[in-house]
């Protein structure tokens, strides 16, 4: 599982799947009046339209229910040496600053607000939400829900999970088989065994009450291989952070 720097901390994208078979000429998209599709882009034949544009003539964005507004941190244009990267090898940022947020959601008869505030900083789930084109600044429409977490300072062990998520540093790759030999970085397998550093609060039950987590900080725990949001901290380790239903043991 590839991963990439975001500045300080850093966040990956996984390639889009292909989808065969399908024709732009049998997809139709519609557009509300005063807002226009841009951003085409094709893949294998499927149209994807990357991003929506809001008229000038609008001057605000209210996300309803659970929703939350985020301005997408700009994507990294040069290496940490100064060197001007291609729009291939330009990753996707998977983070940046709240600037709106709706009025909450009611569960059973109890209201529950929404877990950010606006001027937070914080990373979200791959592929989540509708991607906006608004004031010249490109933003996300997202639940709340599909907020990993909150980024406090710009090392992402540091970041703060939200609701179900557990922030998890990945063990050290082995370098060495049993036997000895050095191994090659195309060989090296990533673990999926790391330590516990951080919690989220916990899910909602039925009646909107937080259920707290049954994983605490400390444990090693082996988790889904392709689960979460990998990361990369500022002293090189590996993170990564995913749902506690991700997580399948704790090793002791």
């Amino acid at each position: 599982m590839a991963t990439s720097q975001l500045t300080a901390s850093s966040i990956s994208a996984r390639n889009l799947a292909s989808f065969e078979g399908l024709r732009p000429s049998n997809l139709k998209f519609g557009s509300p009046v005063g807002v226009s599709l841009v951003s085409h882009r094709s893949f294998r034949g499927l149209a994807v339209k990357a991003a929506t544009t809001v008229a000038p003539k609008y001057t605000s964005i209210k996300p309803l229910g659970d929703r939350v507004l985020v301005k997408i941190k700009n994507v990294e244009e040069k290496t940490g040496g100064g060197i001007l990267l291609p729009t291939s090898a330009q990753t996707k940022p998977q983070g940046g600053e709240v600037v709106a947020v709706g009025e909450g959601k009611t569960i059973g008869k109890t209201k529950v607000g929404i877990s950010v505030q606006t001027g937070a900083e914080v990373v979200y789930s791959k592929y989540a939400g509708t991607e906006v084109e608004f004031n010249g600044s490109k933003h996300l429409i997202l639940k709340d829900d599909d907020i990993v977490g909150i980024l406090e300072t710009e090392d992402v062990k540091d970041l703060k999970p939200l609701n179900d998520r557990v922030l998890i540093k990945v063990a050290e790759v082995e370098e060495k088989t049993p036997g000895g030999l050095l191994l090659t970085e195309a060989s090296k397998e990533k673990p999926s065994i790391g330590t516990v550093i951080a919690v989220g609060p916990g899910t909602l039950d039925e009646e909107g009450n937080r259920k707290p987590l049954s994983i605490s900080e400390g444990s090693t725990v082996l988790y889904s291989k392709y689960a979460g949001n990998d990361f990369k901290g500022k002293d090189g380790s590996e993170y990564i952070a995913l749902r506690a239903s991700d997580v399948i043991a704790i090793l002791s």
